[in-house]
């Protein structure tokens, strides 16, 4: 009789083990080179950025896509985002949000990996810049209004009080904000003011016009009151309070020298953003 020379099946399940230990340690060492070179690029591109944008700390900088090689080798990249908070600008703003969306980037690796950032081309770049509220009032004569708020509000509100208080206190769906591209926006200004000695409760209506870098606030009603209840203001009493909520806001300059062309209310903030195309890293950055 002779003896069966095939493996036997505990060996040969041992074997296909091991195999499948080895490719997934492969695996696991190619995901983990490839993220650490793409942690590298990211690091190249946010020293350059805070060096660009003059920040006192290095931006956010997400190179977004994997695996991260295949678009290093081609030097193509699909979606990079730059972003940074708590950023100062001009002299009264200084914890403004900046976020820059960069897509069809095209890098070549050997300027990445010298730190040659400067050629980089931008096919598609859409910038933001963020105010909170917490600036917004120390902007002059704003600064006048205690504990000051924002809200979006309808125009039609705003000019006639068409609708409920209710209604623009919710403001617009989220969908619908991504879909504003409206260079004028409507906000509902609240806080305390100083009248006839006493602190009243006050609500101003008011449009918000983007005129290139500069906010320009333009009050057209006020109620007396809070979010329960509120009363109009008499018209003679609304022409001599109404100057305290007009204002220019001057925001500096979009990251990327982009042109600001949409602003958008949310509560606590306002976004104003815009975009460009076919911009290099160096010819679009800017000083804050």
């Amino acid at each position: 009789m002779t003896q069966d020379s095939r493996p036997s099946p505990r060996k040969g399940g041992r074997r296909a083990r091991k195999i499948i230990v080895i490719v997934v340690v492969l695996l696991g060492l190619l995901v983990g080179a490839d993220f650490a070179a793409a942690a590298f690029a990211e690091h190249t591109v946010s020293q350059k950025a805070r060096e660009q944008l003059s920040l006192s700390e290095d931006p956010a900088v997400t190179i977004h896509g994997f695996p991260f090689a295949t678009q290093a080798i081609s030097g193509d990249y699909g979606h990079i985002t730059v972003s940074a908070d708590g950023v100062p600008v001009e002299d009264i703003l200084s914890d403004v949000s900046i976020r820059a969306e960069l897509r069809n980037v095209t890098a070549p690796l050997s300027d990445l990996t010298s730190g040659n950032v400067d050629s980089i081309n931008i096919g598609d770049l859409e910038g933001q810049i963020t105010l909170k509220a917490s600036d917004i009032a120390k902007v002059k004569p704003l600064d006048n209004i205690e504990d000051l708020r924002i809200d979006p509000s309808s125009e039609s509100y705003v000019r006639n009080g068409e609708g409920t208080e209710s209604d623009t206190a919710e403001g617009s769906s989220s969908e619908e904000e991504e879909d504003n591209k409206d260079s004028t926006a409507g906000v509902r200004i609240s806080g305390k003011l100083q009248i006839a000695g006493e602190q009243v409760e006050i609500f101003a209506f008011a449009m918000i016009e983007l005129q290139d870098t500069t906010i320009r606030i333009t009050p057209h009603r006020l109620q007396f009151g809070n979010d329960k209840e509120t009363t109009v203001v008499p018209a003679e009493v609304q022409e001599r309070l109404l100057p305290n909520f007009e204002a220019d806001i001057n925001t500096g300059d979009l990251p990327f020298t982009v042109t600001p062309t949409a602003i958008r209310v949310d509560p606590g903030s306002l976004t104003i953003s815009g975009e460009a195309k076919d911009v290099t890293f160096a010819g679009a950055s800017s000083s804050q």
